[in-house]
C-alpha cells in the first residue's frame, strides 16, 4: 500500500524524531511517583490506598477516555492532538508537584487523560507515515516508552533527596517541552485544515483498502474484538504482575522489600529486547502470527515457571519481560495493518485500548484478591496464564492474512 502524502509524510525523519520524543512522555511521568511514595506518606499523610490511586487512575483513564481521545483527534487533526497531549502532560506534571492531596490526584488525572490521547494517536501516526515499517516503528515507540520510564525512575529519586519530592516530580515537565519543539513546526507544516487532512488520507488510503472489508464498521468486525481481548490479556497480565511481583518474590524467595523490588526490575528492563526483537520476527518470518506464538510462549514462562520452578525466577522474569514488550508491539502492529484509513486507525486504536486498559485495571485487584482468598499464589498465577492464552490465541486469529 502506498503511503499517502497528506499530513506530514513529506517529513518522515522529523516525524520519527517527534514520535520518539513524544513517547518519552507516555509512561515516565506516571511511574516517577513510585520513587517518592514515602515522601507522600510523610509530608501529605497519604494512605497506601490513596497512593495506589496515583498509579491506578491513569490506567482507568487509558480505558474510559480513549473514545473521547479518538473524537478529539478527528476534530483537531493528528499534529494538534499531539500538542494537546503534550500540553496536558505539562499541566498535569506541574499541578501534581504543587503539594497537597487534591493537587496530586488532579494532576494525575490530567496526565492520564493527556496520555490517553497519545496512546490513541501514535498508531494513527505510524499507519499514516510509516505503514511500510509499522512493526519497526512500533518497536521503537514501545522501547522509547520503557526508556522514558527508566529515566524517570533513575532521576527522580536522587532529585528528591537533593531538592525535595515536589521539584523532583516537576523535573518531568522537561520532556513535554522538549517534544513540543519538534511538533510545533510539524503543525505549521501540516495541512491548514484537520478535515482536509483526514479527508485526503481517507480517500487515498481507502482506494487501496479491500472493498468489502472497508465498508464494514470497525466495531462490527470480528478481528476488532479479537484484538481487544488479546490486548486485554496482555494488559491484565502486565499490570497484575507489575503490582504483585515484588510481594510474590518476597513471600516465595524470602527477599527483603528492597531486594524484591530490584529483582522485579528485570521484568521491566527486558521489555527492550522484545520491543526490538519482535519487529525482526514479524519482518523475517512472514507476519505477526509467529511473533504472537513466540511472545505467548515466553509470557507463559513466568506464571508456569514460578509455579513449578520458583528458584529460577530471574530466568522467568527475563523471558516474560521480553514478551511483555514484544506483545505490545505485535498487537499494535496488527492494529496499524488492519486499518485501511486514518479514521479506521483511530477507531480501532480507541476500541482496543478502551477494552484492554479497562480490563487492566482489574489485574492488580484480581491477582491480589485471589492471593488473599487462597493464601497462596497458585490461583493468581493460573489466572495470569489464562490471560496470556487469550492474548496468544486471539491475537494469532486476528493476525491471519496480515503479512509483513
Amino acid at each position: 500500500m502506498a503511503a499517502t502524502k497528506s499530513g506530514n509524510t513529506a517529513f518522515p525523519s522529523l516525524v520519527l524524531v517527534g514520535v520518539v520524543l513524544f513517547a518519552l512522555n507516555l509512561r515516565g511521568p506516571l511511574v516517577a511517583i513510585s520513587t517518592v511514595t514515602a515522601d507522600l506518606g510523610t509530608d501529605l499523610g497519604m494512605s497506601n490506598t490513596a497512593i495506589g490511586l496515583l498509579t491506578s487512575l491513569p490506567v482507568l483513564c487509558f480505558g474510559l477516555a480513549a473514545p473521547g481521545a479518538s473524537s478529539l483527534i478527528a476534530r483537531t487533526g493528528v499534529e494538534r492532538a499531539v500538542l494537546a497531549s503534550l500540553l496536558g502532560v505539562l499541566i498535569g506534571v506541574l499541578v501534581r508537584s504543587l503539594g497537597g492531596i487534591p493537587a496530586a490526584l488532579a494532576g494525575t488525572v490530567i496526565m492520564g487523560l493527556a496520555i490517553t490521547i497519545g496512546n490513541v494517536v501514535i498508531p494513527v501516526i505510524i499507519g499514516r507515515d510509516f505503514r511500510g515499517r509499522a512493526a519497526t516503528i512500533t518497536g521503537v515507540y514501545t522501547a522509547t516508552m520503557n526508556v522514558g520510564s527508566m529515566i524517570a525512575l533513575t532521576v527522580t529519586g536522587p532529585l528528591a533527596e537533593a531538592f525535595g519530592w515536589q521539584l523532583a516530580l516537576a523535573f518531568n515537565a522537561v520532556f513535554p517541552v522538549l517534544a513540543a519543539t519538534v511538533w510545533v513546526p510539524l503543525v505549521r507544516r501540516g495541512p491548514p485544515s484537520a478535515r482536509t487532512a483526514a479527508g485526503s488520507a481517507e480517500s487515498t488510503e481507502g482506494q487501496a483498502a479491500a472493498g468489502p472489508t472497508r465498508r464494514v464498521p470497525m466495531i462490527r468486525r470480528p478481528t476488532t474484538w479479537m484484538l481487544t481481548i488479546a490486548f486485554a490479556g496482555q494488559a491484565f497480565a502486565y499490570y497484575g504482575l507489575t503490582a504483585w511481583l515484588p510481594t510474590l518474590l518476597a513471600d516465595e524467595q524470602g527477599m527483603t522489600r528492597g531486594e524484591s523490588g530490584a529483582a522485579s526490575s528485570i521484568f521491566q528492563v527486558a521489555a527492550l529486547i522484545g520491543a526490538f526483537g519482535t519487529p525482526f520476527i514479524i519482518n523475517r518470518f512472514g507476519g505477526p502470527i509467529p511473533a504472537f506464538l513466540v511472545n505467548g510462549a515466553l509470557w507463559a514462562a513466568m506464571p508456569l515457571g514460578l509455579l513449578f520452578a520458583p528458584d529460577l525466577w530471574a530466568v522467568w522474569s527475563a523471558l516474560a519481560g521480553t514478551a511483555q514488550g514484544g506483545g505490545f508491539v505485535v498487537i499494535f502492529t496488527v492494529v496499524v495493518m488492519r486499518a485501511g484509513t486514518q479514521r479506521e486507525s483511530r477507531q480501532l486504536s480507541s476500541i482496543v485500548q478502551t477494552g484492554g486498559y479497562t480490563v487492566a485495571c482489574l489485574g492488580p485487584v484480581i491477582v491480589g484478591g485471589l492471593h488473599d482468598a487462597t493464601g497462596g499464589w497458585a490461583a493468581s498465577l493460573l489466572t495470569v496464564f489464562a490471560a496470556i492464552c487469550a492474548l496468544t490465541v486471539l491475537g494469532s486469529l486476528a493476525a491471519r492474512g496480515v503479512r509483513r
